[in-house]
């Protein structure tokens, strides 16, 4: 499904959580979008699900208004943080009303996602562990495959394993059910490589939007004796550094020519990738 925001305002109060927000997303990929806490991450998607109006600027989904559209709503589907907070009774009930909301669900899918992640019909939502809880969301999310998924951190109750495996599950569903996936995440060195593409916004505004290859191409490791990395990285754009000896690493933001590439190897300096966690640190490090 395909995703329009333009100058999208959300204000709660004097509070603005998103300021003329704008960006698109054709579609058919998986996104992932970053952001500080208070950024307005989760207003975004509330948005997006249609769980809240927008106060001005206009939110289509494969062109049509989200706000009280129905029979576009059915197949927008939002995972929030707490998971599957609707206190409904057991696993089974919210497994029913999900399949009952969710025109694509795939109901065999789900007992496998349950027995994955070591669920029971029988429990009780209310007495699950918040990993439990957050587990249950996941299941709900993928089984549901609804055209458009957002997931909003929901799988942070998940220990290490489990998450991994809600990774791996993802992955694989999505390569033979494409559809539109949103992840909001702080897990940025977790969850990175399943991004095609990168959202990120800082203060209710659009940072960056690009493909995942593009931004990590923009941030280069600069390693090699001490003077003759700070001579190579004069005038360039320098995110940090460390030392150790003589020998100096500098993070670098900014792409980095053939010209400059072949200077850097004259000078017998290495040339590496930076994180995309260190990229995101300073794109979102200041007020912008």
């Amino acid at each position: 499904m395909r995703v329009d925001v333009e100058d999208l305002v959300v204000t709660y109060g004097e509070v603005t959580a998103l300021d003329r927000l704008s960006f698109s997303l054709e579609g058919g990929k998986i996104y992932g979008l970053l952001g500080r806490n208070g950024s307005g991450k989760t207003t975004l998607l509330s948005v997006l699900a249609a769980f809240r109006k927008e106060s001005s600027g206009t939110v289509r989904i494969d062109g049509e208004p989200v706000f009280e559209n129905e029979g576009l709503t059915s197949r927008v589907s939002l995972i929030r943080d707490a998971g599957e907070t609707t206190d409904l009774g057991t696993a089974e009930d919210a497994l029913y009303f999900a399949e009952w909301l969710r025109p694509h669900w795939d109901a065999d899918y789900a007992r496998s996602l349950m027995d994955l992640f070591g669920l029971t019909r029988k429990m009780s939502v209310k007495g699950m562990s918040k990993g439990m809880r957050s587990a249950l969301g996941v299941v709900i999310g993928l089984a549901g495959r609804a055209p458009l998924t957002m997931f909003d951190e929901s799988y942070l109750g998940m220990d290490p394993p489990a998450r991994y495996a809600f990774y791996d599950a993802l992955l694989a569903d999505y390569m033979e059910h494409p559809r539109t996936i949103i992840l909001s995440t702080h897990l940025i060195e977790e969850v990175s490589s399943l991004f095609e593409e990168v959202v990120i916004i800082g203060r209710g505004r659009l940072v960056v939007h690009e493909e995942t290859q593009t931004l990590l191409s923009r941030g280069t490791a600069v390693t090699g004796p001490a003077e003759r990395v700070d001579a190579f990285t004069d005038g360039l754009t320098v995110l940090g550094g460390t030392s150790l000896g003589s020998t100096k690493s500098a993070m670098v933001y900014g792409e980095i020519d053939e010209a400059r590439r072949g200077r850097a190897a004259e000078a017998g300096l290495e040339l590496g990738p930076i994180a995309m966690q260190d990229l995101f640190i300073h794109l979102t490090g200041d007020a912008r």
